[in-house]
């Protein structure tokens, strides 16, 4: 029996097969099984990973395969699903509302290199060179000296602004946004928005504010805003509902972080009729003796509920203030209690041992090497100096305070909310938290190598585009179910053994696609 070539058309592409007969003992009939032989290229076969692989042109007889030696390889096949997005969010057409063609395909190559294989800007020209975007936009000008011009460009305009009003405008209203601020550090001299303040990765550098908004639906960053280091997060809400307000969007939520709550804060956005869900601290009187009064019968069981199956204790309660009266909810889950009791005592007692070990220098002042050395717990004991150390004792009362407040929490909210919409929405405002964990580490926004306030915030507008792609990236993968196999990287590093592959007649194929890569390609709906 003989075998005998075929083409299959397979996602509009022409493959080569051969069909290879075969008799079956077992059915008693002839049978077919196909090999794959290669890519159609001018009627013949050819196997683009053959090709890539060979150092010599391959010709053998006309009944057999015939391949051309390749020129280039470019990497292509990690592109594929981040060009999607791109297209999908609009993100190259209001680029090239802003920019001309050539600075926008530079952004956009910024961009994706932060996403794909992050690297210092006098790189970038040889990773794009080695890239499939050396073929879709040619000779891009990716010496450092440009990209440095066009970041600064971008610092000194109002481009960002104008780029989050088109994506606010293309999300529509009635949305929910998770608003919250973090700290980009850096070593540089010459940054004149670096300042000291409130550092959230414990670095002792100076450092600038970033606030930003996530869209929940969307699980993308929308709007970001850049601030001195030493301002702290309750002051920044107000600039950005102007903001917000002036991007056009309605009707939305606001969800927010304790550090945003204040009655400054409460006031503006009350009177502003703006729905939030926000959680409450203990700086305000008011709230203090909300909790002494809840504390006395929150564990009725008229208040017991279930949360993801497992119990917790919800009571309605109402903030009174001047200007003011707002709803919420206490909430107390047991379990949660007996988990921040059993780390709370380690570290009062740990640091308890970590001061009386502590040696105080003779030209230093005491009570500020007990403020240093205690940071945040130092409000639990009180100290006297005996020789050159501490003697440290447990306030008791401090301590009965802090315990009796352990497992409880007040979420506070503006507008129609059930317990259920308050603490599900709430405990998914760790997205932006999640996205500032992107920028830092996979984006590798940190640390800012940038040496001027236009290139540092024309870096950090590239860090912003290339975050929105990522966390996309992220959200298609959870809904596909993708994420159970893969995280972000292995995926990329997957798709980025298909190549596009140059051949001596000028002819580009890409090379074929393994198991792994069709279920990628066809659970992401990807064509190559």
């Amino acid at each position: 029996m003989k075998s005998i070539l075929r083409i299959k058309k397979i996602n509009g592409i022409e493959y080569w097969y051969e069909d290879i007969p075969y008799y079956d003992k077992e059915k008693k009939q002839i049978r077919h099984k196909s090999k794959y032989v290669g890519r159609n290229i001018n009627g013949k076969p050819v196997r683009v990973r053959d090709a890539l692989n060979s150092s010599d042109e391959i010709v053998q007889d006309e009944t057999s395969f015939v391949s051309s030696k390749p020129v280039n390889a470019y990497n292509y096949g990690e592109f594929l699903p981040l060009q999607k997005i791109v297209e999908e969010l609009k993100i190259e057409e209001y680029l090239g509302d802003l920019f001309n063609e050539k600075d926008r395909n530079m952004i956009l190559s910024m961009a994706l290199n932060r996403v794909i294989r992050p690297t210092a800007m006098y790189n970038l020209k040889t990773w794009y060179e080695n890239s499939v975007l050396s073929l879709q936009w040619p000779e891009l000008p990716l010496k450092s000296q440009n990209i440095s011009n066009l970041l600064a460009k971008v610092g000194n305009s109002d481009i960002p602004s104008m780029f989050m009003g088109k994506m606010f405008r293309n999300l529509g209203t009635k949305r929910t946004l998770m608003y919250d601020l973090t700290s980009l550090s850096s070593y540089s001299q010459l940054i004149n928005l670096l300042e000291y303040g409130y550092n959230r990765d414990n670095c002792d550098l100076p450092q600038i504010n970033l606030s930003m908004i996530v869209d929940k639906e969307k699980g993308i960053p929308v709007m970001y805003d850049i601030y001195p280091g030493s301002i702290v997060d309750v002051t920044t809400l107000k600039n950005t509902l102007k903001k917000i307000e002036a991007h056009g969007m309605e009707n939305y939520t606001l969800v927010m972080d304790r550090g945003f709550f204040s009655k400054g804060n409460i006031e503006e956005l009350v009177r502003e009729k703006i729905p939030f869900i926000m959680p409450a601290t203990m700086a305000l009187k008011s709230v203090k003796e909300l909790m002494s009064s809840v504390q006395k019968d929150i564990e009725s069981p008229e208040y017991l509920h279930k949360f993801h199956k497992k119990p917790i204790f919800v009571k309605p309660v109402t903030l009174e203030e001047k200007e003011f009266k707002i709803n919420g909810y206490c909430f107390y889950d047991p379990k949660r209690e007996m988990e921040e009791k059993s780390t709370f005592y380690s570290r009062l007692y740990d640091m308890k041992e970590k001061l009386e070990e502590t040696a105080i220098p003779g030209w230093r002042n005491a009570a500020e090497v007990f403020k240093e050395r205690a940071r945040e717990m130092a409000s639990f004991y009180s100290w006297k100096k005996i020789d050159d150390h501490f003697k440290i004792n447990i306030k008791k009362n401090a301590v009965s305070q802090r315990i009796n407040r352990m497992g409880k929490f007040f979420l506070f909210y503006y507008g129609e909310r059930d317990w259920v919409e308050c603490l599900t929405y709430y405990r998914e405002r760790d997205i932006v938290e999640k996205g500032f964990k992107v920028m830092k580490n996979d984006i590798q926004s940190l640390p800012l190598n940038t040496n001027k306030d236009s290139t540092t915030k024309g870096f950090i507008f590239v860090c912003f585009i290339g975050l929105i792609i990522r966390m996309k990236l992220l959200s298609m993968m959870k809904e596909t179910k993708i994420i159970e196999d893969y995280t972000v990287e292995s995926l990329l590093l997957e798709l980025e053994k298909i190549r596009k592959v140059e051949l001596q007649n000028g002819e580009v194929i890409v090379t074929e696609l393994t198991r792994k890569q069709k279920e990628i390609m066809e659970k992401l709906n990807l064509c190559a």
